[in-house]
């Protein structure tokens, strides 16, 4: 079987890093790829801006910085998602707001997310979970009802398209992308926070460069971190850029054989293909465990549950913040999600994908799930 950590690395990147290399300037602030890779970034999204950053965690940050929320104010987000989506709401003194999921996807149920917007709610945050859109519709709907920030985390969802054709990471108020090692393009790390907002956009990039205003000499017009994308990075990132819409193709094609050939099996419930980028093929089963250990032994990277538990069951939530401190989580007891916790706990099962399957992997895999033990 093939290894689930393929890449597309070649010379393409090596000539862009000796690029930066012999240029002699390998720091964004003078040099020119990584305001190129935000121009390109933010054609590929139909939006105005781009602001790049050091990771997809530190984008986060830049959009939760956007949104301005006091200390003590509630982001609304999903329990099923990396650490990363949540970290950069602790980093701003808010309190994550856990709403449960769709059973069908895992992604962020908007009827859910619509019951726990209260006076204190300052952002939505959905995750484009393993590739596929959320219901970014219904969740911009409620959004905006409430006049709150619609922050969209794109990490594992780079080419996945919404109902009306358009990719995701527009539609919110900001989006955020990841270059980290796994994800379907890379310079290691990296990230990318896209806006159509002037506003936002002139936020997040203050924050992004120690709150320094260039224009204005060595003067720090606000509270900022050091979050800027190395020229390294960013030229690498263009060259996989590049790539982008091959890996994509290629990752879609193989799901999609994967999918004719479980097709009618009883007792699975199979992902939806409309707009899904694939970054990992999902599935719904009876018990996750057992079929991730038949698909190992079987020499198929596979995983049950995705996480060790929902992130609304994390031990985070019993360990001080800042210090000794708990704040701004005292008294704090994340919400029950049912949901989330029966998919992570018992039916959830993830096969890890990428560009370089071929039929033959595709076919070994529909073998074991569909043979059984």
């Amino acid at each position: 079987m093939a290894e689930p950590d393929g890449r597309t690395l070649g010379d393409e990147e090596v000539a862009a890093a000796e690029r930066v290399i012999r240029s002699g300037m390998l720091n964004s602030v003078w040099g020119t790829e990584a305001r190129a890779l935000e121009r390109e970034v933010a054609e590929l999204h139909g939006v105005r801006h781009a602001v790049s950053a050091s990771s997809g965690t530190a984008a986060l940050h830049l959009a939760v910085v956007a949104a301005a929320p006091d200390p003590g104010d509630e982001i609304i987000t999903t329990p099923i998602t990396d650490f990363g989506t949540v970290a950069p709401i602790l980093a701003q003194n808010a309190v994550p707001v856990f709403a449960d999921v769709d059973p069908s996807d895992g992604n962020l149920d908007p009827a859910a997310v619509a019951g726990l917007i209260g006076p204190r709610t300052r952002a939505i945050m959905a995750v484009h979970l393993f590739g596929a859109p959320a219901r970014l519709g219904e969740l911009r709907e409620l959004a905006s009802d409430a006049g709150v920030m619609l922050i969209e985390d794109c990490a594992q969802a780079w080419s996945s398209v919404l109902p009306d054709g358009r990719p995701v990471g527009g539609v919110g108020d900001v989006g955020c992308l990841s270059l980290q090692q796994w994800k379907h393009i890379t310079c290691g790390d990296g990230g990318l926070a896209v806006t159509s907002s002037d506003e936002l956009a002139r936020r997040m990039r203050l924050f992004a460069d120690k709150g320094w205003d260039r224009a204005a000499g060595r003067s720090h017009a606000s509270f900022g971190l050091n979050y800027r994308m190395t020229e390294l990075q960013a030229a690498v990132a263009r060259a996989q850029l590049a790539k982008l819409p091959g890996v994509v193709r290629s990752r879609r094609s193989t799901a999609l054989e994967l999918l004719g050939l479980l097709e009618g099996l009883p007792d699975v419930v199979l992902p939806r293909p409309e707009g899904h980028a694939w970054w990992l093929f999902p599935l719904i089963v009876p018990d996750a465990a057992a079929l991730a250990e038949r698909l190992r032994a079987a020499g198929v990277p596979a995983r049950a549950g995705y996480l060790e538990a929902p992130l609304n069951r994390a031990p985070v939530w019993d360990a001080p913040i800042y210090g000794t401190s708990r704040y701004p989580l005292e008294g704090y007891e994340p919400r029950p999600c049912p949901v989330a916790e029966e998919l992570v706990g018992r039916t959830l099962l993830v096969v890890e994908w990428n560009e370089h399957y071929t039929p033959e992997h595709v076919a070994l895999i529909a073998k074991v799930i569909r043979t059984g033990p």
